[in-house]
């Protein structure tokens, strides 16, 4: 029996799978390659556009989603996490986990039997990256190399995802962190693997500058609550507003993975305002998640 495809990472697609991937999020009509079958979305962080997404992306591709919230399971307190896995998988075609460590990601793939798809964790949010590259695809074209996405804020999971995705696309990242929250050497030199070498500034009208999208997130993500007064001023003049979109090319469009906080990391003109593509960026969340969901079961 072959091993599963799992995707816990943009990195565990190359470059052309990674194209074939968005290339079937961009299929009106996707077998029903779930039919019958069911998936377990295991949820240890609340979400929106996650649960959502996915659940409806298990039932347009003919599946059962069967969703699970972490204190119903209480992984590695209740039952180890491997142990979890591999009784989901004698259940499910799938496994979807939304979770506070990305090695409990690990331990779930080396374990499980059925693909394990990653749905966010402290390192990576890769479904988030495939409806980013999926949006800009939609805007400026399937060949995104020379696009350059500035992004505006901390180096997390998003951004780590994002940047990645966009090196494997040919496309150019830059990024503005203040000092502390950019890119680790290690980072940095996974980056550079995928023939990434991104500006690194601590000014956000640095990167800015003929950008054709302007991507930013939260300050404070789950779990980092005590620390959101020190976030605060350490990003004070990292706001997205008029000045900044306006130093971009005369194109560009704002990105945002949602949900915003209103007034700080992005002001509300730009959030709602005619380059915003923050609301098709959400939509894609679905078309993004049938297409890993297809592909990987596929493989």
């Amino acid at each position: 029996m072959s091993k599963p495809r799992h995707f816990l990472e943009v990195v565990d697609l190359s470059s052309e799978e990674l194209t074939e991937v968005l290339a079937l999020a961009e299929e009106p009509n996707l077998p029903p390659v779930l039919a019958g079958r069911g998936a377990a979305l295991l949820f240890e962080k609340a979400s929106l556009r996650t649960r959502n997404s996915a659940e409806m992306a298990v039932v347009q591709l003919g599946g059962h989603p069967v969703t699970l919230r972490g204190d119903e399971i209480g992984i590695d307190d209740r039952e180890p996490v491997a142990d979890v896995a591999r009784v989901l998988s004698s259940y499910h075609a799938v496994i979807g986990a939304r979770v506070y460590r990305h090695t409990t990601l690990e331990q779930m793939a080396a374990a499980s039997s059925v693909p394990v798809i990653n749905l966010l964790s402290d390192l990576a949010h890769p479904c988030q990256a495939l409806a980013d590259v999926l949006t800009l695809r939609q805007r400026f074209g399937d060949n995104l190399k020379g696009c350059v996405v500035a992004f505006v804020g901390d180096y997390n999971n998003v951004a780590r995802s994002l940047a990645l995705a966009m090196a494997m696309v040919g496309g150019e990242i830059r990024l503005a962190c203040p000092p502390g929250y950019g890119p680790t050497p290690e980072q940095a030199e996974l980056l550079a693997m995928y023939g990434a070498t991104p500006l690194v500034s601590h000014r956000p009208d640095e990167v800015a500058p003929g950008a054709h999208a302007i991507y930013t997130d939260v300050w404070t993500s789950m779990g980092q609550e005590a620390e959101a007064e020190q976030r605060r001023q350490a990003f004070e003049g990292f706001t997205v507003d008029d000045h900044l979109m306006e130093l971009a090319s005369p194109d560009a469009v704002f990105l945002h993975c949602l949900p915003a906080h209103r007034g700080e990391e992005v002001t509300d003109d730009i959030l709602d305002g005619p380059n915003s593509l923050v609301w098709d960026e959400a939509e894609n969340r679905i078309h993004a998640q049938k297409a890993i969901l297809a592909w990987c079961l596929k493989k």
